[in-house]
């Protein structure tokens, strides 16, 4: 557990053992780089404030740049269900808004660790390069759907310009959302609205 003193320097009140889940782990990796920047934070440093060993801090995740990404796989796992489950009369545009912004979709006590969290993916040089294969694989959700619609290859044009241009959107709301604040829901559905349905001229 977290020494007192080490608590009060991070701001959190402990009235049980620190961690008890990866997402609890998650949290106070995120404190300390919000307070001591992600590069000066080591993986010693999470695990001595979680009151854990590096052994089980290594049990929830592969490295400390995994830690942004929080329990990115299983969202994932979700995001294609839900694809998955649109019914067919559906369009393509309505699935892509509907899954996307559902995708984006968080408690909201969760949202300033959310806010933490995109704040470190879009801003930090290191994690902006180990996000290449995190989102490749966001985009294959979507490719994926958009092949499958249109009877082609996922690597077919449509398909991956389809999915580069929704993570683009996605991106955009949450750059917004940083800068300007408000409802994320709300960003993300009119980032959404704005690529998927509003006219261009």
């Amino acid at each position: 557990m977290a020494s007192d003193a080490k608590c009060q320097e991070y701001g959190w009140v402990v009235a049980r053992p620190l961690v008890t889940s990866g997402a609890e782990l998650e949290h106070v990796a995120l404190g300390l780089f919000a307070t001591r920047g992600f590069e000066l934070t080591t993986v010693d440093d999470i695990a001595e404030a979680a009151g854990i060993g590096r052994r089980t801090f290594f049990r929830y995740f592969r490295s400390k740049n995994d830690v942004a990404w929080g329990d990115f796989d299983d969202h994932l796992v979700r995001f294609r269900a839900a694809f998955d489950a649109v019914p067919r009369s559906t369009s393509v545009a309505a699935a892509l808004h509907d899954c996307i912004l559902r995708f984006n979709d968080f408690p909201d006590d969760e949202l300033p660790w959310l806010r933490r969290r995109m704040a470190l993916l879009l801003g930090v040089p290191a994690l902006q390069a180990h996000a290449t294969l995190r989102y490749a694989a966001w985009r294959q959700v979507v490719a994926d759907f958009v092949a499958g619609r249109r009877g082609e290859d996922p690597l077919a044009l449509v398909p991956q310009v389809t999915a580069h241009c929704a993570l683009g959107t996605a991106v955009t709301a949450y750059e917004c959302w940083l800068r300007q604040g408000g409802d994320l829901h709300d960003v993300m559905d009119a980032a959404l609205t704005a690529w998927l349905d509003a006219p261009l001229d």
